[in-house]
């Protein structure tokens, strides 16, 4: 077989794909911020305090910071995890947003 291109494309060999280790932007491990909003109920700080001892089983509790919103109806939680892969996050950050109680993640 030979790598000219012919009717159905270009039959040029592709190169590899890229690490996706070496692709990102995050050095593993590392302390890593996530935000989540949602309305300032009952239980939903520790639901999301579990979400994150989930999916880091060395996530400390006593780093999570909170932030009312103006009229104190949302609240903001900010969880510090340690990420250990973009697997990890990705993960985490599927099981927060799917999390009827969570508005938003960043």
């Amino acid at each position: 077989m030979n790598d000219t291109p012919d009717t159905f494309g270009d039959m040029a060999p592709q190169p590899a794909p890229e690490d996706p280790r070496r692709a990102s932007l995050i050095e593993y491990p590392s302390q890593f911020p996530i935000k989540v909003m949602g309305e300032n109920t009952e239980g939903f700080v520790h639901a999301m305090v579990q979400v994150a001892h989930a999916h880091d089983p060395t996530f400390d509790a006593a780093t999570v910071e909170l932030r009312e919103s103006k009229g104190g109806r949302y609240l903001g939680v900010t969880l510090t995890i340690t990420a250990t892969s973009r697997e990890q996050l990705d993960t985490l950050y599927r099981a927060l947003t799917a999390h009827p109680l969570v508005k938003v993640v960043l």
